[in-house]
């Protein structure tokens, strides 16, 4: 069994990787395993800032042959450093399972001698997990790049989600700060897992079930977040994503001239995920969220500034617009429009019904008008303040965690 001060090392190296995010598995059961990650059968919690916290989240060694300059696990820092054994990670999470800590694991390691090593161990623990301790709960395992293309495949077989980090936004800062590793030596098994999935898929069998995700560090390197956004709409058009995580720069090293002295803004990591809402359900392009500057909005979410930049759109009737032109107004969600869209065959909708179908309407009402009559602000300025105070207003409320499930959603994933 790993004992508490390795325990301590293995955890806290593993705190930088976010994107361990444990819904969407539809594994199927072995008789008389025990865990389970089938639909709802894992139970999330949320840190003050958001994130989702569910599973074992644990390296596997920390002892790492590279020497990353944004990495805390770099080869150069002077940390303590410790390593477990497949079997002891096994022990651990079958532990931990009967023990109702967590309902599943998030495994992930420093490269140890060689990617292939390193991988060979991340191998031999998963299928150790399914078979000898029959371990049905959530796996999500973090690929090595640069490892043998046949065990990451292998990997695919047994666990329920894989991720292969981008890390950095641009290849040039990749080469900048982390020279051992390459853009293509990441993509290239994100493109074999797809191709794998879309062939499992079609065979009717299961593999990586909760598909791949994928990482950047926000504020390590000068990349905008027009750039950022570009990548991620690449990423999920290319690769088919689950989900495309940020992490704002947290310094961990005060001695390279390459990095800031100062971490990234928590705001800036929030309108990303944001803006990445309205990239994947609401229809937007990249090219759309940003300002010219190649930035977003700190002032207002992504989909206000979109809608304050394009004041010659609104407002809209909605009792006659089409739900892709609904979606585009503050304060109207994806679930909105489309319950507007079916209550309006029936009756005209006016601000009465609209409060009852849960539409924000702090904001909606400065873009829409129902059966004719418009209750926002007409005058720019007005409206800039008005929708700058529904933001702080959201703010608070989102920080006190006091206003039920439906913010604590909005906070965690983005959904505007």
């Amino acid at each position: 069994m790993i004992d508490g001060e390795r325990l301590k090392i293995l955890t806290e190296s593993a705190k930088y990787d976010v994107s361990c995010s444990s819904s969407g598995s539809r594994r199927a059961n072995t008789p008389n395993g025990i865990g389970n990650a089938s639909f709802g059968g894992i139970c999330h919690s949320f840190t003050a800032d958001g994130r989702c916290i569910s599973l074992l989240k644990i390296l596997m060694s920390n002892k790492c042959a590279y020497d990353c300059q944004y990495c805390v696990n770099r080869r150069s820092n002077d940390v303590p450093r410790a390593s477990a054994t497949p079997d002891e990670l096994c022990q651990l999470v079958i532990e931990f399972y009967k023990r109702n800590y967590i309902e599943g694991l998030f495994l992930s390691s420093a490269v140890e001698r060689s990617p292939d090593c390193t991988m060979e161990l991340l191998l031999e623990t998963v299928i150790k997990l399914r078979k000898q301790y029959c371990f049905n709960g959530y796996i999500h395992l973090k690929g090595i790049p640069n490892a043998d293309p046949l065990l990451i495949e292998r990997a695919g077989a047994y666990v329920d989600r894989m991720s292969f980090n981008i890390e950095l936004p641009s290849e040039k800062s990749l080469k900048l700060l982390a020279p051992q590793k390459s853009k293509n030596a990441i993509v290239r098994p994100m493109r074999m897992l797809t191709n794998d999935i879309a062939l499992k898929k079609r065979e009717r069998s299961k593999f990586l079930p909760a598909g791949q995700t994928t990482q950047m560090i926000v504020g390590a390197s000068p990349e905008t977040d027009g750039q950022i956004l570009r990548l991620t709409e690449g990423l999920y058009d290319a690769y088919r994503l689950k989900r495309v995580y940020y992490s704002s720069y947290v310094p961990v090293n005060f001695t390279n001239a390459n990095l800031p002295a100062a971490g990234a803004k928590l705001l800036r990591e929030h309108r990303l995920y944001q803006a990445d809402w309205l990239l994947r359900f609401y229809g937007f392009t990249a090219e759309e969220i940003v300002r010219e500057d190649g930035f977003l909005e700190e002032e207002y979410d992504p989909k206000c500034a979109w809608a304050i930049r394009h004041m010659d759109k609104f407002p809209v009737e909605v009792n006659t617009a089409p739900v892709e032109t609904l979606v585009r107004v503050p304060g109207i969600g994806i679930r909105s429009a489309y319950r507007i869209r079916e209550a309006r065959k029936y009756a005209k909708l006016d601000y009465a019904d609209l409060k009852k179908m849960r539409v924000v309407l702090k904001r909606a009402r400065h873009f829409i008008t129902a059966d004719g009559k418009f209750y926002g602000e007409e005058n720019y300025g007005r409206l800039k303040n008005a929708l700058l105070l529904a933001e702080k207003t959201d703010n608070a409320e989102q920080l006190s965690f006091l206003n039920g499930a439906e913010i604590v959603k909005s906070v965690i994933t983005g959904e505007l």
